[in-house]
C-alpha cells in the first residue's frame, strides 16, 4: 500500500553499460524459462464472501508466514527465477558495479545548523551505514560522532536507524532501530557527553521520539497489532517508571505521532487520516500538562499547524481545495479565530510552509512544477528563480528561524540533486553540495522534455522525459514508462545516478503524471482515487498508447514499472491492455485490493479507506473488485512480469504478488516468463544499506533489458 519512502527504493532505477560473452547473447529469459517447469502451488479454495457474493481463492492459504509450505513455495520461486535468469547473473554483477561505482565512497551531506551545532551525515569507504557527526559552534571544530551505524549493523542482515532527535540541552540522542524491516523500532538513548547507549529502550515505536525542554521527558508513538501508530506516550530518562499514555487514537481510521514545533515550544500530537486531521499540543516547558485540543476534527478538513514568535500559523485545506495559510494567537485556536495569511488560489497548490522571523518560506506547485515562494521578506512575494523548465525544489532543513538564508534542495531530470542556500539580502543561490557522479557523466550529455497527453476525457496528462541528446530523432525507442498515481503523492521529475546507464543504451525514460498523485493541484489527486481511481490505469494506458502513436516507441519495446501503489497501476494496465506493453516490472505491488481492504487485521487497512474506498460498503466493494488486479486476471496473452516483494513487508504483504504470479501463470495463453522474487530478509523498502540495495535493482533491469535485446 502507501509508500512515502516510496518512494524512493522504486523510484531510482539502474542499468549498465558491461558486456554480457558471446554465449550468453544467444539465451533469454524466455528461453530459459521454457525450458523449465515453473512452480505450482497447490490450490487449496477458500470462499469468501461478500454483500451476497462469494469468491474463491485458491491461493488465501499463502498469507500463513511461518507455515513451511509458504516458505518453501518462496525459496522455489526464487530459484525458478535464478534458473531462468541463469545467464544474465554476470551481466547483473556487472551493473551493481558500475552503479556502486558512480557513487563516492568517502561522502558527506551538507551540514546544517541547529541549536549551536553543524549536523550531517557522512560515508566510509566500503561501509554500508551511514555515521551521523556534528561540530560544536564552527565547521573547523572537532568531529563528534553521534552514531556509527556501521558498528551494530554488523551483526544483522537487515539494520535500519532513524528518527535522530537530540535533547535540547545537547547531551542526549534519541533515535530508532529495525532490525527486521517491518518498519517497528526500538527507541534507544546515547549519552554524548559519555558515548553510553543506556540499557533503557521502549519497544514497538514509530521510531522517533519529541523531547521536552526539561531534557528528560520524551514523547512517542506506539504501534497496534495491525501497525498503525494509535497511541502517545510520555517517558521520562531514568525515572524507572512505566510510560504514561497521554493520547490514544480511537479511531481505526487514523494514525497518530508527533513533532514539536519550529519555536521549540510546543509538542503537537496529530491525528491524520486521509481526509481529515486533528492536533493536540503540549506546551514543551510544561511536559506534565493535559494536551489541548487546537481544533476538533471534521470529516474532510485538514490543517497542519506551526507556531513562531507567539503564533501559530495554520496550512489548511478549508474553503481552500489547493490549501490556504492562516494564522491565531494561541489563545483561540479553532477555526472560527483563524485569520487568512495567504489566501487560496485555483491555479495554484501550496504543498508546505516553513517559518522563519522575517517571513514565510513556502512550497507551492504551479502548473504541475514543485516551486518556492517567499512571503513578507521582501515589498512582494516572489519566487526563487531556477535556470531549467522543468524542474523540482523543496524546502531543507532549516532550523534557524532567525537567518536570512534559506536552505533548499534542486533537482531536474538531468541535474543531479543539489542542496543550495539562499541568501534573501543578496538575492544569491549559492550551491552548498551537489550529488557527486564519479565517472564520465555530463549533465549535457542528455535531454529532457515535458510534453502533454490528451487523455480519453479531455485531461491533459503531464509527462516528463529524459535520453541521450545523442539519441537518434526517428524512433521507436525502447522505453521505460514509470507511474504512480495514488495518495496525492506527486512523482516529480528528478535525476538518477543509476538511470544514467539506462539512458546510455538509448533508452528513454518517462514518467507519466497520471490522475491519483497531486501534480496538477488537488483536483488532479481527487479525480484518481474512490470511485474515480480508474482514471489512474487510463491515464497509464493513453500515454502509452500515446507513445506509440507518435512513433517514440512501439509495443515490442514498450517496458512499464511502478512500485507498491504503483504496482497495482501495472497489475491494472495489463489486465486491461497486455498488448500494449513487452515487459513490467511489478515492485511490492499492492495487486489483491479488495481482499486485503475486507481484512481488517492487516496492516494499514483501515487507514486506507479514504483513499481506496471501504469494501464493506457494497458500491465501493464492487468498484475495487471491478479493477483489483488478482480478481480481474483472465485468460489472455500477458507481458513478461517480474513482480518483486519482502517476506517481511509491512505496507503489501508478501502474498500479494505471491498469489497473482500463481494466477497470472494459470491464466496466461502465452509464453511470456513470469517471475517472482521473494527477498527472504527486507520488507517495503528493500536492504539497509546503502549499496546493497542496487542488487536487487539490477536484477530488476537485467530482466528489462533483455526483454529488449539490449544485454550487449
Amino acid at each position: 500500500m502507501k509508500t512515502l519512502t516510496i518512494a524512493v527504493g522504486f523510484i531510482l532505477l539502474a542499468l549498465t553499460a558491461s558486456q554480457c560473452t558471446e554465449s550468453n547473447q544467444t539465451m533469454s529469459i524466455k528461453e530459459n524459462a521454457l525450458k523449465i517447469t515453473a512452480p505450482a502451488p497447490e490450490k487449496r479454495d477458500t470462499l469468501l464472501t461478500a454483500h451476497g457474493e462469494q469468491r474463491l481463492d485458491p491461493y488465501y492459504w499463502m498469507n500463513q508466514r511461518e507455515d513451511q509450505d509458504v516458505i518453501d513455495h518462496l525459496n522455489a520461486e526464487n530459484r525458478y527465477l535464478d534458473t531462468a535468469m541463469a545467464h544474465t547473473k554476470n551481466f547483473q554483477k556487472d551493473l551493481f558495479d558500475e552503479i556502486v561505482s558512480r557513487i563516492p565512497q568517502d561522502d558527506a551531506s551538507a551540514p546544517y545548523f541547529d541549536n549551536g551545532y553543524f549536523y550531517y551525515v557522512k560515508y566510509k569507504e566500503g561501509q554500508e551505514h551511514p555515521i551521523y557527526v556534528r561540530k560544536k559552534g564552527t565547521l573547523e571544530a572537532e568531529e563528534e560522532i553521534l552514531l556509527d551505524v556501521n558498528i551494530p549493523a554488523a551483526n544483522y542482515a537487515y539494520y535500519q536507524v532513524t528518527g535522530l532527535s537530540v535533547s535540547p540541552d545537547n547531551k542526549w540522542l534519541a533515535y530508532g532501530v529495525d532490525t527486521l524491516s517491518r518498519r517497528i523500532y526500538t527507541i534507544h538513548f546515547k549519552n554524548l557527553e559519555t558515548g553510553e547507549v543506556l540499557s533503557e529502550k521502549i519497544e514497538n515505536t514509530t521510531g522517533r521520539a519529541e523531547w521536552a525542554n526539561d531534557n528528560r521527558t520524551v514523547f512517542y508513538s506506539q504501534k497496534d497489532v495491525t501497525l498503525r501508530p494509535y497511541r502517545i506516550l510520555k517517558y521520562v530518562l531514568g525515572a524507572d517508571r512505566e510510560p504514561i499514555i497521554v493520547f490514544e487514537e480511537k479511531d481505526a481510521t487514523y494514525v497518530s505521532y508527533v513533532t514539536k514545533s519550529q519555536s521549540d515550544q510546543y509538542i503537537f500530537i496529530v491525528s491524520s487520516s486521509t481526509l481529515t486531521s486533528e492536533y493536540r499540543y503540549i506546551p514543551a516547558d510544561s511536559p506534565d500538562q493535559t494536551p489541548i485540543v487546537f481544533h476538533p476534527r471534521e470529516r474532510g478538513i485538514e490543517y497542519d499547524v506551526d507556531h513562531l514568535d507567539d503564533t501559530f500559523y495554520i496550512l489548511t485545506n478549508w474553503k481552500a481545495e489547493n490549501f490556504r495559510i492562516m494564522t491565531c494567537a494561541p489563545s483561540s485556536t479553532t477555526k472560527d479565530k483563524w485569520e487568512e495569511k495567504i489566501a487560496h488560489r485555483q491555479e495554484v497548490l501550496i504543498q508546505d510552509m516553513s517559518l522563519f522571523d522575517r517571513g514565510i518560506v513556502v512550497s507551492e506547485r504551479v502548473e504541475g512544477i514543485s516551486k518556492i515562494r517567499l512571503y513578507d521578506w521582501k515589498e512582494k512575494p516572489f519566487y526563487i528563480d531556477f535556470d531549467e523548465p522543468a524542474y523540482t525544489s523543496y524546502i531543507g532543513i532549516n532550523k534557524e528561524s532567525s537567518s536570512n538564508t534559506i536552505r533548499i534542495q534542486y533537482t531536474s531530470m538531468t541535474t543531479p540533486m543539489s542542496v543550495m542556500d539562499y541568501n534573501v539580502d543578496e538575492n544569491r543561490l549559492k550551491v552548498i553540495k551537489e550529488q557527486e557522479v564519479l565517472g564520465n557523466f555530463s549533465k549535457g550529455n542528455y535531454a529532457t522534455e515535458r510534453i502533454q497527453v490528451k487523455a480519453r476525457d479531455g485531461a491533459l496528462i503531464p509527462v516528463s522525459i529524459v535520453y541521450r541528446k545523442d539519441l537518434k530523432k526517428q524512433g521507436p525507442h525502447p522505453t521505460l514508462l514509470y507511474g504512480y498515481g495514488s495518495y496525492g503523492y506527486s512523482m516529480d521529475p528528478y535525476f538518477s545516478h543509476v538511470r544514467l546507464s539506462l539512458l546510455d543504451r538509448g533508452i528513454v525514460f518517462a514518467i507519466a503524471h497520471i490522475r491519483g498523485g497531486q501534480e496538477l493541484g488537488r483536483q488532479w489527486y481527487e479525480n484518481g482515487k474512490l470511485l474515480k481511481k480508474k482514471n489512474t490505469f487510463t491515464d497509464f494506458i493513453d500515454v502509452a498508447d500515446h507513445l506509440v502513436r507518435e512513433n517514440r516507441t512501439s509495443p515490442e519495446k514498450l517496458l512499464a514499472m511502478g512500485g507498491s501503489a504503483g504496482g497495482l497501476l501495472m497489475g491494472s494496465v495489463i489486465n486491461m491492455r497486455p498488448e500494449l506493453f513487452h515487459a513490467v516490472v511489478a515492485a511490492v505491488p499492492f495487486v489483491d485490493v479488495v481482499t486485503t481492504m475486507l481484512d481488517e487485521s492487516i496492516p494499514l487497512t483501515t487507514g486506507e479507506y479514504d483513499e481506496w474506498g471501504n469494501p464493506n460498503t457494497e458500491e465501493y466493494y464492487h468498484y475495487i473488485k471491478s479493477y483489483s488486479p488478482y480478481d480481474n486476471v483472465v485468460e489472455q496473452d500477458y507481458p513478461a512480469v517480474l513482480a518483486t516483494t519482502g517476506l517481511h513487508d509491512s505496507q503489501v504483504q508478501y502474498w500479494e504478488p505471491a498469489k497473482w504470479v500463481a494466477r497470472l501463470r494459470d491464466h496466461n495463453t502465452g509464453d511470456a516468463p513470469i517471475l517472482l522474487y521473494t527477498n527472504m530478509d527486507t520488507g517495503h523498502g528493500g536492504a539497509s544499506g546503502r549499496f546493497e540495495r542496487y542488487k536487487d535493482t539490477a536484477m530488476e533491469y537485467a530482466f528489462l533489458l533483455d526483454m529488449v535485446g539490449l544485454m550487449k
